[in-house]
Formats: C-alpha cells, structure tokens, sequence
C-alpha cells in the first residue's frame, strides 16, 4: 500500500496536485471526501461539518488524540467531535489498503504508522494571491488586501489545528520528505516530477 499525503499553504495548488496525482497515479484521492465521509457517518450536515472542522481554535499548548485531546478546554466540543471523527475516517481509508493521495487534515501524522509518503508545497505571496484571486468563487469580491488576510488566517486555523491534534508544526521541514514550491511551474509539469519522486521513495523504502 503506498499512502501520498500533502500538507498545503492556502493558494499553494497543493489541491491540485494531489488530485493531478492520484489521476496519474491511478489511485483514489481524499479531500472533501473526508467531510462527506464524516457528515453521511454522523447524519450531520455537509457545510456544518467544514465550517466547523474549518474554524479557527484558540491557542494551547499541544495535545495529541492518545493523550488528553479530547478533554482539551482550548477547542469547542463539536470541533472536538468533529476533529476526533476526522481521526478515524482517515484511518479506515488506511485500513483498506489501496494506494491514495490525502490532502490535508493531518494525514502525515494521524497515519505515520503506516510510513505515508509526505509532501509540503508552498508558494510565494505573489502566486498564492494570483491563484486565489483566479479560482474565487463567482460573486466572491475579495481585494488583494482581503485575499492576502484571508490566506493568513487560514494558514493560522490550519497550523493552531495541526499543533493542538498532533503536537507538530505546521511547515516544520523535517516533517516532509519532499518540498514542492509552486511558484512559477505549471502544476500539471510539477505533478510528473513528483510522481517520478515519489515512485523512487517507495521503491528505496522496500529495499
């Protein structure tokens, strides 16, 4: 089983290239999935379960699932619940044993158990901005002002969640074994190198 997670700067494309992955790679692809996943297993609704997944935390010392995370004050319950969900619907994709590429949600650490192939991709403020700015929702009028705060809060939730679940930190660079900067490259190019990367990890890894 070969297991590609990808940690992700808001605006990077990391989205993209893992679903550009998976579709070159043959493999199954978990995203939103995950909430769908999460939402048909509680009976909760859809957006319920990403805005509160989504939302910021307070800030805490960090935590792990195995130790007190589920009694942390810092986080509201729901979150707490929904948080804990998420753990476990990433685990049964493991349990099935088929390769997949997982954005996001902590896989890197929630699934380190079964050794995951870990990508980072980042991107300078220019291209993040741009990227975001190209792919906003219809009627979403954002600034550049906007945008670039937009992106700093989310890249904020993202890093106070990653510290409270796993005790990490987010972009810590020793977390990963590959970087990838998407700044300037076409992603669908980028996609070829880093399957080509990723192939030769796992082949080293059997050795």
């Amino acid at each position: 089983m070969r297991i590609i997670t990808i940690s992700r700067e808001f605006g990077s494309g990391g989205r993209e290239l893992g679903k550009r992955l998976a579709d070159l790679l043959a493999c199954d692809y978990y995203d939103r999935e995950i909430i769908a996943a999460i939402a048909g297993r509680s009976g909760m609704d859809h957006n319920y379960v990403e805005r509160t997944l989504e939302a910021p935390v307070l800030q805490s010392i960090p935590l792990h699932f195995r130790n007190s995370f589920s009694l942390s004050p810092a986080i509201r319950q729901p979150q707490t619940k929904l948080l804990l969900a998420q753990k476990k619907v990433i685990e049964s994709i493991a349990h099935t044993g088929r390769n997949c590429v997982i954005v996001g949600r902590n896989a890197d650490i929630l699934l380190e158990k079964h050794a995951p192939f870990n990508i980072f991709v980042c991107a300078d403020k220019d291209t993040k901005i741009q990227r975001c700015m190209e792919r906003a929702q219809e009627g979403e009028k954002l600034s550049r002002r906007d945008m670039e705060r937009k992106m700093r809060d989310i890249d904020q939730s993202r890093a106070q969640v990653r510290a409270l679940v796993t005790g990490a930190h987010f972009g810590e660079r020793s977390a990963y074994h590959l970087t990838v900067n998407t700044s300037g490259w076409d992603i669908r190019e980028l996609t070829v190198a880093v399957a080509e990367f990723a192939g030769r990890w796992f082949e080293r890894k059997k050795d």
